[in-house]
């Protein structure tokens, strides 16, 4: 099924209404579809450098709205689904304490989840169900999601065709190694 969903996001790149089905598609993507606008956003750029900043705009753009619909579901689902299964398994406690946890350093799990590879859907409903301030959420999401879809829509337009393997095999662990040196360098800036 997977693969059925991967082709027919390739294909979709070259349709005429294209940019509306990105939009639904990094709509989705943040909330419940497992394939990243990415793999639409690299063909629609390289078949057309010049609309780059416009495809990297609609992905931001529909990409934050569909983070509101997944912490929507984070924040209303909780109570009627969430919550009676982990009072059945004894685990409210300790899931009160990760609720907690993770809003201290909730900005920076959504800005690693909205830059890297990891599935930002996972930490649209966490932010909900957590309650992280919805403002917060917001606004990084606008700068993760803008980071990650402007730098690879400027790295198309920038290097082309070639980039595109670069991007396929490198990009993900490139992120990631960035986001661990950013945490590492606020790390060490704390302890001095």
């Amino acid at each position: 099924m997977l693969r059925r969903l991967y082709n027919w996001t390739l294909r979709m790149a070259e349709h005429p209404n294209a940019l509306w089905v990105l939009a639904g598609i990094s709509f989705v993507e943040s909330s419940v579809f497992p394939i990243p606008p990415d793999v639409l956003m690299i063909p629609m750029i390289l078949a057309r450098p010049t609309r780059a900043w416009l495809i990297a705009s609609v992905a931001l753009i529909s990409s934050v709205l569909g983070g509101l619909a997944g912490y929507a579901i984070g924040a209303l689902a909780y109570q009627e689904v969430g919550r009676p299964i982990l009072e059945a398994l004894g685990k409210e406690a300790a899931m009160e304490a990760f609720r907690l946890r993770f809003n201290d350093f909730g900005f920076w799990a959504v800005l690693t989840a909205g830059v890297t590879p990891f599935p930002y859907k996972v930490i649209t409903i966490m932010s909900g169900w957590t309650g992280m301030p919805l403002g917060v959420f917001v606004t990084t999401s606008i700068l993760a999601r803008g980071l990650r879809f402007f730098l690879l829509a400027g790295l198309l337009w920038r290097f082309g065709p070639p980039i595109r393997d670069f991007i396929d095999r490198r990009l993900g662990l490139v992120t990631i190694l960035f986001v661990v040196l950013l945490f590492g360098g606020f790390y060490l800036a704390g302890q001095l």
